[in-house]
């Protein structure tokens, strides 16, 4: 049986729910995925005097064929996004910049050393988005930026953001879709603190100054990120998801939520339509913790589901801005990119064939016996077969013939990598 014929008869299936699946797969191609750079080089950078990972993040692996050059990553982005169905973005972190073997500090970075990415984004049809890099500095060795008690080092982090918003709205001038420039900080103390209030009075002055600067917000959206707690921060951290939460809430930034940011018995998912009450707009960084904020790659866990579940079923698919947040050297880089982005599609794809308005009426009627029921069932409909027609009708290889295409670019290019500096 042909790939069409799969698809003619689970859409069938679905048909009979009110479902249009061909109109669902065209709302599908327009949804696009912000997949960060930073996978493809264990978020090594590109400056000039770059130092050791710091802020609570680490990298496990070694995995060979690591990007080291800004070249080599872009290459591998391209591997990756020709295997992964739509159009998307990339997300990068301010330590990518090019400087041509220039030390230029982080607070005059200037959006002539990102020109390349944009050049490159542009011949690629892509969105860019930016995150300022608040963390491996020696200005933040002690784990305190924004919040920091000196003021010299506290400004010095309040000019990168402020850049790094000037390059995010570079971003959206040159390539005609806004750049999300978000800002995490490492902020935080190892054991209880005697003050928590001083650090976020600091914190909130920081953001205060940086977002005065202003800056078009049809090219640049301004995003803030929670965490609750880090490698170094295990008792408190300044920028807290009710801190950055009632910050965005008041002075109509977005607030991001990092799936790996939260104690291991909450659930993004449950926070998304609270939060679209009384937010135009969210943001996501997709991860999956493994008892903490680890950073694995994702997979189509019961919990992405209820993420694409709860953007689809509230109609939020252009209020949630859905960018992805794992590193893994372990396994190929590439390939970590290829499931972890066509999982997060994959999800979306789930939650598009489900009749969700029908469910809605049977809570409200109070039958849950019938609404369990079909939740239950369409767990198991034919929706394999919807996505490898997707798949075939979007140009990448359909189910797993992409390992294919990822291994021959192992042996032609990657493994290469670690003997001789192209």
């Amino acid at each position: 049986m042909t790939l069409n014929e799969k698809y003619e008869i689970a859409k069938k299936e679905y048909e009979k729910w009110g479902i249009d699946v061909d109109n669902v797969l065209e709302q599908l191609k327009n949804v696009p995925i912000s997949i960060h750079c930073w996978q493809g080089d264990d978020i090594a950078g590109f400056e000039v005097n770059k130092g050791e990972l710091s802020g609570g993040i680490d990298v496990t692996g070694n995995y060979p064929g690591k990007a080291r050059t800004p070249e080599e990553l872009r290459a591998d982005l391209e591997k990756a996004l020709s295997l992964i169905p739509g159009k998307h973005r990339v997300n990068l972190h301010a330590i990518y910049g090019e400087t041509n073997g220039e030390v230029v500090e982080r607070d005059q970075l200037e959006p002539k050393h990102f020109e390349n990415w944009v050049k490159w984004a542009k011949e690629h049809g892509l969105g860019l988005d930016f995150n300022p890099t608040l963390f491996s500095h020696e200005k933040a060795a002690d784990g305190l930026t924004l919040s920091h008690p000196d003021e010299k080092i506290r400004e010095f982090w309040i000019n990168h953001c402020i850049a790094s918003r000037k390059i995010g709205e570079y971003f959206g001038k040159e390539l005609g879709t806004p750049s999300l420039t978000n800002i995490w900080i490492p902020d935080g103390y190892k054991d209880v603190p005697s003050d928590r209030l001083t650090p976020r009075q600091r914190l909130k002055n920081s953001l205060d100054t940086i977002f005065s600067e202003e800056i078009n917000e049809e090219y640049n959206l301004d995003a803030v990120e929670s965490k609750l707690f880090g490698i170094g921060s295990e008792s408190y951290v300044v920028g807290s998801h009710e801190f950055y939460f009632g910050y965005a809430l008041k002075n109509n930034k977005l607030c991001l939520l990092d799936t790996g940011h939260f104690h291991p018995t909450e659930t993004v998912s449950n926070k998304i339509s609270s939060m679209l009450l009384y937010s135009d707009k969210i943001a996501l960084h997709v991860s999956r913790p493994v008892r903490w904020d680890s950073d694995h790659v994702v997979t189509l866990d019961d919990e992405l589901r209820e993420i694409a579940l709860e953007i689809v079923r509230n109609g939020a698919l252009d209020k949630v801005m859905i960018g992805l947040d794992f590193f893994d050297a372990s396994i190929n880089r590439v390939a970590a990119w290829t499931i972890g982005t066509r999982n997060m599609i994959k999800a979306l794809l789930y939650a598009m064939l489900v009749p969700n308005e029908h469910l809605k009426q049977l809570q409200e009627d109070g039958n849950f016996t019938e609404r369990l029921a079909l939740m239950e069932e369409f767990k198991t409909y034919p929706f394999g077969a919807i996505w490898d027609y997707y798949c075939e009708k979007m140009g990448v290889p359909v189910k797993e013939t992409w390992l294919e295409d990822v291994k021959q670019y192992e042996q032609d290019v990657l493994v290469k990598r670690d003997s001789v500096l192209a």
